[in-house]
């Protein structure tokens, strides 16, 4: 029947109702804090373009980490900044890479907190790109996806024999997932997932990042192995051969301008959907908020919901920490 029997206003009057009835709720388990490492000792630098995001070296992200599990946050994704880069981005599988040092650190402080850690070679190269860079037959050059496999897998064992409770390639190489389930498990670490950026689109949010991780391409663009922003179908083509590949959660990357894949993922895969709120999606927030134009709690909240009503289980945001208050 229609009005005025059918009032739909009726249910929105006060707060209670609409806590009673809210279909979409966000909590504290569903958020991963991103967080950046680098050399040193003492250290926390601000990160211009992410206001209230540092550099941190091991010593100082213990404390920090102890900060975001005691506003329970369940588990931080570690970004490593070395202290030498070089063609073959040999210092991100260093056993004792800056990571695997901070690893160490967080395991020893806070051993219920989940460490996740991004496998990639971008912040380790002097080029900037994801992996080792030949040239083509016209002299281009390019990122070799096969030799780049090998280094990522080293990456990945490196993390883990360090105590990672997970590793997240971000990469986008061509059958990277499957290379790193095969390693992990012949090295006896079958229990380690593997978080797989699975649809992660060449974007133009991810400028205020590649300050934070002193990772921007020296040469050209990623686009030959992110994906091309129109594309959909290809995206669901890449998420279901991460899961064939061993991928235990998949991951569209960044979140807002994708939440329509975030759906399509969540109504045909039965793994569970991440989506990373990236860089620029956060810092536009905070330049906004800082201007007085929003309100940037009642924003990065329904942001955060957005995603979560779009179907994402795990939402990986620079907001992690203080929406977690905020939740509370």
């Amino acid at each position: 029947m229609g009005f005025p029997t059918t009032r739909l206003r009726r249910l929105r009057r006060n707060e209670t109702f609409r806590r009673m009835v809210r279909e979409t709720l966000v909590y504290r388990d569903d958020l991963v804090m991103p967080l950046f490492v680098r050399p040193g000792s003492g250290v926390k630098r601000a990160i211009s373009s992410m206001p209230g995001n540092y550099q941190f070296s091991p010593d100082t992200l213990v404390e920090e980490a102890r900060s975001v599990e005691a506003a329970g946050v369940p588990a931080v994704l570690l970004f490593g900044i070395p202290d030498s880069k070089d063609a073959v981005g040999s210092r991100a599988y260093a056993a004792d890479a800056v990571v695997c040092r901070a690893v160490e650190g967080i395991k020893k402080a806070c051993p219920s907190l989940c460490v996740i850690t991004d496998v990639c070679l971008c912040e380790y190269t002097d080029h900037g790109h994801c992996g080792v860079v030949t040239e083509n037959r016209d002299g281009a050059r390019d990122v070799d996806n096969d030799a780049t496999l090998d280094l990522l897998v080293k990456e990945a064992l490196a993390h883990a024999r360090a105590g990672a409770d997970m590793v997240a390639p971000s990469d986008m190489m061509d059958g990277r997932v499957g290379a790193i389930r095969a390693a992990l498990d012949n090295a006896d670490m079958p229990e380690v997932p593997i978080m797989a950026y699975s649809a992660k689109y060449a974007s133009a949010f991810y400028g205020p990042f590649r300050d934070a991780a002193e990772s921007p391409p020296q040469f050209g663009d990623r686009a030959s192995y992110q994906m091309d922003p129109p594309n959909a179908r290809e995206a669901l083509r890449e998420i279901a051969l991460d899961i064939e590949e061993g991928a235990d959660i998949v991951m569209v990357k960044p979140a807002l301008p994708y939440l329509d894949i975030v759906r399509r993922a969540a109504d045909r895969f039965d793994a569970p959907i991440a989506a990373y709120h990236v860089s620029g999606e956060f810092a536009a927030i905070k330049a906004a908020a800082a201007n007085g134009w929003l309100d940037e709690r009642r924003a990065a909240l329904e942001i955060l919901t957005a995603i979560r009503r779009a179907g994402a289980k795990l939402i990986l945001t620079y907001w992690a920490k203080d929406a977690a208050t905020w939740l509370e």
